[in-house]
């Protein structure tokens, strides 16, 4: 009998990520209900301004010493699932030598690791900007995963300038952002794409719905261009939201239908998370944006939050860098982590 043919068809259809399996298991646990993800992967410069609101130095110790108390808060599994890292934090240990991807992952959250090298000036398009990072992104992500990270993040930068948004933009951060993440997933790490359009302008929640539309789209496009995995994928959008010079009138159930509708619109149902970022909102306006967003029922996947300051700002104020105050810390950082966890179940009543 003669040997049956080979199928012929693109190279690609016939690859298999030896780590599929496990890339998958990850980011549906980070899709699970009533919980979501600390973003705690501010850049040495930026956590340094955060540090500097409380009068505390930027300082690798600090650094260290206020991380510890965010990783250590007791229960933190229950409301967090995922925790962003920077790459200094991803080595770093507790007081007592423990490494902090060890705390997590005994705490019951998943570590990953902040992976792009930040923004420039898109040349050609004033005003807007690319992100760089690609070029060595396959060594580090196999380095980062060797250390125990199961995820990662790039976010790319959007803006919307008299209501407009160039073409060169969209496509040039779409297809990064694909790139990206056809590279993480190639080194056994959960890429969350992260197109963020800023907040800054006067337009209107019907230009933000427009251009978030446009841009989630095209990451799609790009996405499937470049052969990724979206069962093993997580997207992290701005909210549909008035820019924040906006002058006229500001509705919550508004934002969330917006939202709601751009997103059905365009991320694929395989997808199983949805990790809004809080983008300059309030800590208590991203609580209650994303509880409206989940008062809509049958979302083909999970809506629920990737915060930085929507969850540390309380906890910042309440430890003032001093060890006396952990305990104020935790309880400011569980307090906020608990309100983001009852907003994912569409419970949050406005008590934090």
């Amino acid at each position: 009998m003669a040997e049956e043919a080979k199928e012929t068809g693109p190279l690609s259809a016939f690859v298999v990520n030896p780590k599929r399996d496990e890339m998958i298991a990850t980011a549906k646990a980070i899709g699970t209900r009533g919980k979501g993800i600390l973003a705690a992967d501010e850049s040495t410069g930026t956590i340094g301004k955060r540090l500097a609101m409380i009068n505390v130095k930027n300082e690798e110790p600090n650094r260290q010493r206020y991380r510890e108390l965010l990783f250590t808060t007791p229960d933190i599994g229950k409301y967090i699932c995922g925790c962003i890292l920077f790459e200094e934090t991803l080595y770093q240990k507790t007081k007592d030598g423990v490494p902090f991807v060890d705390v997590l992952n005994k705490a019951g959250v998943i570590p990953g690791i902040k992976v792009d090298k930040g923004t420039r000036d898109l040349q050609g398009s004033p005003g807007e900007k690319y992100t760089q990072g690609i070029t060595d992104l396959d060594e580090r992500c196999k380095k980062y995963y060797e250390a125990g990270a199961r995820f990662a993040k790039w976010r790319a930068v959007l803006v919307i300038q008299d209501g407009y948004m160039s073409e060169t933009a969209i496509q040039e951060n779409a297809w990064v952002l694909a790139r990206y993440a056809a590279i993480c997933q190639s080194q056994g790490l959960v890429p969350i794409v992260e197109p963020e359009i800023l907040m800054d302008g006067t337009h209107s929640l019907k230009i933000c719905q427009y251009w978030t539309e446009k841009v989630i789209a095209a990451c799609y496009k790009a996405l499937s261009d470049n052969n990724v995995i979206l069962e093993a994928s997580l997207l992290k959008p701005n909210m549909c939201l008035p820019g924040k010079q906006y002058k006229g009138k500001r509705s919550m159930d508004d934002n969330a239908l917006a939202t709601v509708t751009a997103l059905r619109r365009s991320v694929p149902a395989a997808v199983p998370g949805i990790m809004f970022l809080s983008g300059g909102q309030s800590e208590e306006e991203a609580t209650m944006n994303l509880n409206a967003i989940n008062k809509f029922e049958n979302l083909p996947w999970s809506a629920s939050f990737s915060y930085g300051r929507a969850l540390q700002q309380s906890c910042l104020k309440a430890w003032k860098g001093e060890d006396a105050n952990l305990k104020a810390g935790q309880d400011a950082f569980t307090q906020r982590a608990k309100a983001n966890s009852d907003a994912q179940l569409g419970k949050y009543t406005g008590d934090a």
